[in-house]
Formats: structure tokens, C-alpha cells, sequence
């Protein structure tokens, strides 16, 4: 009896699963052309970017990496316009925004910033340098420090105080000092002596070995000195 239950049981599951199977070739054959149109469509897509990315973006990331290397060259020696605006022999660090954006890889972002913040145009910097991206802390920290300059330019302290403090959180190390010394200048240019000494404590406390830090005892006693 128990061996008679089974067994219709398991007919009773090839039956459904028989049914699944019958409702599957169905639904292929009422709708093949639409499923090979579909899978058509993948491939060509598919073959579309393949081709984008070996003919088209590849040499002209390459392209635009030729081309940033000069430009990078001339910054280095300090030219920052001519970084920035090229010569008619390279491309500068504007036109490779431009024509290239993030081809030319995300530092021509922060190049054309320091660039713009070096030849004094605080919006233009900013407009740049809020377009860079990277995992590296420590570049993330100097684009972060130049957003606080060029704020600072534009006598927006209070932003510029928040982001000289945001770039030494998030370098944490050596350079944070420098950034710390930064903000307390601001927080002195704001009135806010306490917050200023602060900074300077914390550079003392954090990071007694650098520049900074061996000097800061004088700004701490100024600022003690006066109240």
C-alpha cells in the first residue's frame, strides 16, 4: 500500500514536471522570434562595447595620457599657466579636461586646480578640484587642503576652517600638521582664539616631530599670553 502511494506520487511529480517542460516549449515557440531577437540585441550590444573599448576609448586614453605628460612635466617646474593653457605644442590641463575629461585620468582635475588656485582664480580651482577623485588618502588630503585655499581666497573662512579641518582628518599622518597649522591661522583670522589653540595643542599632542610641531609652542604661548 505504502509502496502503490509512492509511486503515484512520483507520477503525480514527473506529470507536473512533464507540464512544466510542455508550458516551457510553448511559450519558446509562441515567442522565438522575440527570445532571438532579444539575445540578437545582447550580442550586438555586447560586440558594441567590446569594439568602443578596444578602438575607441583605449587609444584615447592613451592619446591622453601622451599628452598629459608633458603638461605634467611643466607643472612640476612651477609654469602653472602654461600648465594650464598649453602652448599649441601640448594640451593643457584645461583643454585635457575638456576634450578628454577622466580619459586623461582623474589627476588632470586636481593639476588644473592647483593651477587656477596658484594664478589666483579661487571659483575656477574650486570648480576643478571638486571634481577629483581618488582612493589615495594622501592626494585626497592635498585636494581637500587646496578647496580650504582656495575658500580662504574667496574670504570664506568659516569654509575654509571646515575643510583645512577635514583634510587633516583625513590624512592622519604627517601632513595633518601642516593642514592643523592652516586652520588655526583661519580660526585666529575668525576671532576664535580658543579653537585656534586648540589646534595648535593638538598639533603638539599629535604630531610633536614634524615642522609644525616642533615650532607650535610659540603660537600657544601668544595666544596664553594674551588672555
Amino acid at each position: 500500500m505504502a509502496n502503490k502511494e509512492l509511486k503515484n506520487q512520483e507520477k503525480l511529480q514527473q506529470e507536473k514536471v512533464e507540464e512544466r517542460v510542455s508550458k516551457v516549449e510553448q511559450f519558446f515557440n509562441e515567442n522565438k522570434k522575440t527570445i532571438w531577437g532579444c539575445l540578437c540585441a545582447v550580442l550586438v550590444v555586447g560586440v558594441g562595447i567590446l569594439a568602443y573599448n578596444n578602438f575607441v576609448r583605449q587609444p584615447k586614453i592613451k592619446e591622453a595620457q601622451a599628452q598629459t605628460f608633458q603638461a605634467e612635466e611643466v607643472f612640476r617646474n612651477g609654469e602653472f599657466e602654461l600648465a594650464l593653457k598649453g602652448d599649441g605644442n601640448f594640451l593643457g590641463f584645461e583643454q585635457l579636461v575638456s576634450e578628454y575629461g577622466s580619459a586623461a585620468g582623474e589627476a588632470v582635475y586636481f593639476y588644473a586646480g592647483v593651477c587656477e588656485l596658484q594664478l589666483g582664480n579661487w571659483q575656477e580651482a574650486l570648480g576643478y578640484l571638486n571634481q577629483y577623485k581618488t582612493d589615495d588618502t594622501i592626494m585626497a588630503a592635498r585636494a581637500i587642503a587646496a578647496q580650504a585655499t582656495a575658500y580662504e581666497g574667496l574670504e570664506d573662512y568659516n569654509k575654509a576652517l571646515e575643510f583645512y579641518e577635514k583634510a587633516a582628518r583625513y590624512a592622519d599622518n604627517a601632513y595633518a600638521a601642516e593642514y592643523l597649522q592652516k586652520a588655526g591661522r583661519v580660526a585666529e583670522e575668525l576671532g576664535n582664539t580658543e579653537k585656534a589653540l586648540a589646534l595648535y595643542k593638538e598639533i603638539k599632542d599629535q604630531y610633536p616631530a614634524t615642522v609644525q610641531g616642533m615650532a607650535i609652542d610659540k603660537f600657544i604661548t601668544r595666544i596664553e599670553s594674551s588672555k
